[in-house]
């Protein structure tokens, strides 16, 4: 997906003028290309291979549970273009693929989010990353997020945290502490 800045500032412009606000105002002057900037970054995972940041590490490291937990993420829900945000809990147990650096999980995390998203599919995306790059002998995915969707607008129920989980290999039957519910 391509992004084109001026078609995205004349869209917000045009939504500008349904609402009756004047884009020609000085407090409105600029806000269709911020809008249009803002959104470009805010997206910028759709042109990227976030799992291409998973290369093992050199060396023969030490097998044991590779866990982060709280990893803050923003994502934009695809229905609505609403934020959802929260904490990832994602980790693996190395196997034949080996480890890799702890920022390049991060990383994987932040890419797939900066997408249009649902929180379903974002899981099982940097699920799916973790277990084809590193091949590992177990791997988790756990998602805690608030939807403004939801809080915001329908149903209006602030607060209320949607979880979402993809275990894999040996954690499936037995996961770790941070994976149990």
């Amino acid at each position: 997906m391509s992004f084109d800045a001026p078609g995205a500032a004349a869209a917000v412009r045009d939504l500008l003028l349904s609402f009756g606000a004047d884009p020609d105002s000085p407090e409105l002057r600029d806000t269709p290309r911020r809008v249009a900037e803002f959104w470009a970054e805010r997206l910028a995972g759709t042109e990227a291979d976030p799992s291409l940041e998973l290369v093992p590490l050199p060396g023969d490291l030490a097998s044991c549970p590779v866990i982060l937990e709280r990893v803050p993420f923003v994502s934009t829900c695809e229905h609505h273009l609403a934020p959802f945000e929260g904490y990832a809990t994602i980790g693996y147990l190395p196997g034949v693929g080996g480890t890799v650096g702890l920022s390049k999980l991060v990383k994987v995390v932040h890419g797939f989010a900066n997408r249009l998203q649902v929180q379903e599919r974002l899981t099982h995306e940097i699920a799916s990353a973790l277990e084809t790059r590193l091949r590992p002998a177990a791997w988790g995915v756990k998602l805690v997020a608030i939807h403004t969707c939801m809080s915001h607008r329908g149903a209006r129920t602030p607060d209320v945290p949607v979880t979402t989980q993809v275990l894999g290999g040996a954690w499936e039957k037995e996961p770790p502490g941070p994976f149990r519910n």
